[in-house]
């Protein structure tokens, strides 16, 4: 079960900071612990920076998300970009189509408790990620 969502548009760095500000105070709203709100929020400023970087503009949703007796934050990052061309290889540290470090999708899948992508060539990446409290 979710709750309304809280959706940023990304087309700016500040669009980035204002998501990842907006989201923390979701987490604390929460009670999730400190530790996890640093996680969720990082999680949420890796994914809008791929958006800003890769696709140039897409969005950023968070929600409160029930699952039985568990509540979390699902987080959904969405662009209409060129997409991913191999999910698997993003997924490895240190590969970077851009010339990074290569760490910011294994991190963001790490940093949460489920995490899924769906990219197709030439039609955008949606990525879902879920933290349990």
């Amino acid at each position: 079960m979710l709750k309304t969502a809280i959706i940023v548009d990304i087309h700016t760095e500040k669009d980035i900071v204002a998501a990842r500000k907006q989201v923390k105070q979701l987490a604390q709203t929460l009670h999730f612990s400190s530790i996890n709100q640093v996680r969720i929020s990082t999680a949420v400023s890796e994914l809008a920076r791929n958006i800003y970087l890769y696709a140039g503009k897409g969005t950023i949703s968070f929600e409160t998300y029930l699952d039985e007796n568990k509540i979390g934050i699902k987080l959904t990052a969405t662009d209409q970009g060129p997409g991913i061309q191999s999910v698997r290889k993003v997924l490895e540290d240190g590969y970077s189509t851009s010339g990074g470090l290569g760490m910011g999708l294994p991190g963001v899948k790490r940093l949460m408790d489920e995490f899924v992508i769906d990219s197709g060539l030439g039609i955008g990446t949606t990525i879902i990620a879920v933290k349990w409290v």
